[in-house]
């Protein structure tokens, strides 16, 4: 199965399409009922997703197809959620979040030894959350057959 990591700035329907996992007739009619998703056209008419909308996308996939909303019920709660991380499934939250955090941690001296030792922990927390969130989302995905045959 593909990573979920969205690492470019913008993509494609077709790109889009595999990563949330429909068919892309299906983005387009989501496009319909969810105002808050709206991807820019390029100068050849080309939908042109941006990773927040596919953040979306993922979150909408996630509350119609996992948690049994309908779309009126998914609209609303997506209309509710405060902010954009609330909007996006945890495993996307995670591969953003370690994307942003630096490598090493940065020494500011002396005085910020126990942090620094610290942010390595949590970073290696985060890393073994992140795994464990995607092998589950890749049990989920499996088909019934896949799993019957582990």
């Amino acid at each position: 199965m593909q990573s979920r990591e969205l690492v470019k700035l913008y993509y494609r329907i077709g790109e889009v399409s595999e990563i949330v996992g429909v068919q892309p007739h299906v983005l387009r009619y989501w496009e319909t009922e969810f105002r808050s998703i709206r991807p820019q056209k390029s100068s050849k008419g080309q939908r042109v997703y941006s990773r927040r909308d596919v953040e979306k996308l993922l979150r909408v996939k996630d509350l119609l197809r996992n948690q049994g909303f309908t779309i009126a019920g998914a609209r609303k709660r997506l209309s509710d959620a405060p902010d954009a991380a609330a909007l996006a499934p945890p495993s996307a939250v995670v591969a953003v979040a370690l994307e942003e955090a630096p490598e090493t941690p940065v020494d500011h001296g002396p005085a910020d030894q126990t942090s620094d030792h610290s942010a390595k922990d949590m970073r290696r927390a985060l890393l073994g959350l992140r795994q464990d969130l995607m092998r589950m989302l890749d049990e989920i995905s499996a088909t019934p057959r896949e799993r019957n045959s582990q």
